[in-house]
């Protein structure tokens, strides 16, 4: 058919449509990354030029603009000239909310009226690409999926800048600093900030707990006298452990036959927390390895992974078996008992679940099943992260297609004059699921709940001895990691106070988005506001003073739970219960009530602001030579550049951290921004505050 063009996200992605459809829809011809960025503040308005505590809402949207850096130029005019005789346009994008708006941003900038059908793929083999371009649907149907794009990407650009503007002229007047605000930015750092506060003033408390060995009959066992009352006297304990040495008396003994179904099937921050525990694996490194295994050469193993949901379409049932027997092949998954035929769990409490799905473009990341027949000649070009990422996918979906965990559960109490005494102990009936994991053991079954009991009958006799008083101290709540901090920021609710309004958030998906909540982290570390140590992330002294900073002047500025809200509003667009202006007004009056509680509150110590100096602690624009560094490595590494990178000196400095080693900040030919002599007073705080600010 004449007249055809498809547009893909990168060149890597355009390369995969060629190899399964050729020219059949057209020329094909990628983006890279997003083409247009919204236009500043003061090219919207001129008056806004001068920094002000005011709402930088513009009549109607933020105008978009070409982007700058890398090939974005190039890329754009390729598409430009042949949207000119083009009469059908097949958008084979990435299949999320920001696939939606890197694609569709580019006909609505061009104006572009003719048709346009929309190409869905989870994989990205050639089998499953020609599948969607057959399945295509016309555009018309993602309107929700491009207006709750459009919504995020307008709310944070007039909240975050807004607020960063409104809190330097307010907070830090007549100091030479640019107080950032970021809409997901800002909470990220205060929930890590509020966890080593909590640390610090930690103050340990001692308690006691008896224990005793039990003689019956069938044999001995040591019960634990723990009640949820703490014992916080010595004596007291003794006294206890007094009562108890030699004690007489019945055994209550409940035996309970039970079971237990298997996990839920992984979406990324599922996988960034197992990484991050597991194998000390950041946040954009389990991203990283996921986008090698979905999209890499030679590889395209897994289905997509910036996924935020973890269930399947009913329509994957059919491909269980496949997958099944494509990966028992090999000799990882050789052994895993999978039953002939696989158990199938559908609803809210299974893996398949068409409900559960409602507003996704996307399902849960699992094995593909174009590629698995093919696994066993893919896995030599697998490095070892990927062949450790893939095997928590591959176990993942196996588990979730055996029986379920049948165990015997025994609870055994004596009452010594009033004082219970417990033990417990858990014997396996049948492994089911627990099979797909023949190393793994969970932590209630380590320890005394791990002991072997006697066959013991109800109401047995029993006598107690060597009874002893075990001192023990509540310990503080552990340090982030930078998986459990994105669970922590996936599950805001846990942060509001209000109960009606934590069931109401419990339904939301937290603050930030599978795709960004790594560049936030990386972020904050790249403007030295968080830092690892070792396995964990901690906030620095000027992390801490700026979370100190915003909190005094408004708490809402720091809560994630108010983040929470927003998302859920921002979230709404995509299933139709809000219009997208509906929910930028929303984002807008929350900007607006802060902005005028930032206009009451007292100006601060510079000296609070710690490293939020311009100069060399700002966030300042890259050079044109490390914009093209991180353009050329996300090329090779065939990876998103980082978001807002083209702006952000910090971003970039990061993302080259992370893939390109020591000598990332510095690229071939180009100074890292932080080595630059400090800036003139105002301009310098227009360049350093736009890229701090405009990460959501």
């Amino acid at each position: 058919m004449p007249g055809q063009i498809v547009i893909t996200e990168k060149t890597s992605q355009a390369k995969d449509v060629r190899a399964a459809v050729g020219a059949r829809y057209g020329m094909i011809l990628p983006a890279e990354g997003h083409l247009f960025d919204l236009v500043e503040p003061e090219e919207a308005v001129p008056e806004w030029k001068r920094w002000s505590p005011i709402l930088l809402r513009p009549e109607g949207l933020y105008r978009t603009k070409p982007a700058s850096g890398g090939n974005k130029a190039s890329k754009l005019k390729a598409i430009r000239d042949a949207l000119r005789g083009a009469e059908t346009v097949w958008l084979a994008t990435d299949c999320d909310r920001e696939g939606q708006l890197i694609g569709q941003e580019i006909l609505e900038h061009l104006k572009y009226r003719g048709r346009v059908m929309r190409v869905i793929f989870t994989a990205q083999d050639p089998q499953t690409i020609r599948d969607a371009f057959a399945r295509a649907r016309p555009n018309a149907e993602f309107a929700r999926l491009y207006a709750a794009a459009v919504a995020r990407r307008q709310a944070d650009q007039i909240y975050n800048l807004s607020l960063t503007r409104t809190a330097t002229v307010t907070l830090a007047r007549g100091a030479r600093a640019v107080i950032g605000v970021g809409r997901v930015k800002t909470p990220t750092l205060a929930i890590v900030c509020r966890r080593e506060l909590e640390i610090r003033n930690f103050v340990p408390q001692a308690y006691f707990e008896v224990v005793a060995t039990a003689e019956a009959a069938a044999g001995s066992l040591r019960l634990r006298h723990a009640p949820k009352e703490r014992i916080l006297k010595r004596e007291d304990a003794e006294a206890i452990a007094a009562l108890a040495e030699g004690f007489e008396g019945p055994l209550a003994v409940r035996v309970e036959d039970k079971r237990q179904g298997p996990p839920r099937l992984h979406d990324l921050p599922s996988l960034q927390k197992l990484c991050g525990s597991r194998f000390g694996w950041s946040a954009a490194h389990t991203l990283e390895v996921a986008q090698q295994l979905y999209d890499g050469e030679g590889k395209k193993v897994i289905t997509y992974p910036r996924a935020e949901t973890r269930y399947l379409p009913e329509s994957l049932i059919p491909d269980v078996p496949r997958i099944v027997a494509g990966l028992r092949v090999g000799r990882a998954f050789a052994e895993v008992p999978v039953p002939d035929p696989p158990v199938v769990r559908r609803g809210a409490s299974g893996h398949f679940h068409d409900k559960g799905l409602a507003g996704a473009s996307h399902h849960a990341v699992i094995p593909n099943v174009n590629t698995v027949d093919t696994l066993r000649a893919a896995w030599p070009r697998l490095t070892a992260d990927e062949r450790k990422l893939f095997d928590v996918i591959a176990r993942s979906y196996l588990a979730a297609v055996m029986p379920d965990f049948r165990y015997r559960q025994t609870t055994v109490t004596m009452d010594v004059r009033g004082h219970p005494f417990r033990a417990a102990g858990r014997q396996p009936i049948e492994l089911g699921w627990r099979a797909a994991f023949p190393n793994w053991q969970p932590a209630d079954e380590r320890g005394e709940d791990a002991q072997l009991l006697p066959p013991l009958r109800d109401g047995e006799p029993a006598r107690l001895h060597d009874a002893a008083v075990e001192a023990k101290e509540t310990r503080p709540p552990p340090r982030y990691n930078e998986g459990t901090l994105i669970e922590a920021m996936q599950n805001a609710w846990r942060f509001v106070e209000d109960e009606a309004l934590q069931e109401r958030l419990k339904e939301a998906k937290g603050i930030g988005t599978p795709a960004t909540r790594a560049e936030i982290i990386r972020g904050l570390k790249a403007q030295e506001f968080l830092v690892a140590d070792g396995k964990n992330i901690v906030p620095t002294e000027r992390g801490l003073s700026l979370h100190a900073v915003l909190e005094r002047a408004d708490p809402a500025l720091v809560d994630p739970g108010v983040t929470a809200q927003m998302e859920r509003l921002l979230d709404e667009v995509l299933v139709g219960q809000q219009e997208m202006m509906g929910a930028i007004d929303a984002v807008c009056a929350q900007a607006s009530r802060i902005i005028g509680r930032l206009q009451e509150a007292p100006a601060v110590d510079p000296a609070l602001l710690g490293g939020a100096r311009r100069g060399g602690g700002a966030d300042r624009p890259p050079t044109p030579a490390m914009k093209s560094f991180v353009d050329s490595l996300a090329r090779q590494k065939g990876i998103k550049p980082p978001r807002g990178y083209t702006t952000s000196g910090a971003a970039c400095r990061a993302f080259l951290d992370e893939h390109a080693g020591k000598r990332a900040a510095a690229p071939p030919g180009g100074e890292a921004p932080g080595d630059a002599a400090p800036p003139r007073p105002a301009p310098a705080r227009r360049r350093a505050a736009r890229p701090a600010a405009a990460k959501p």
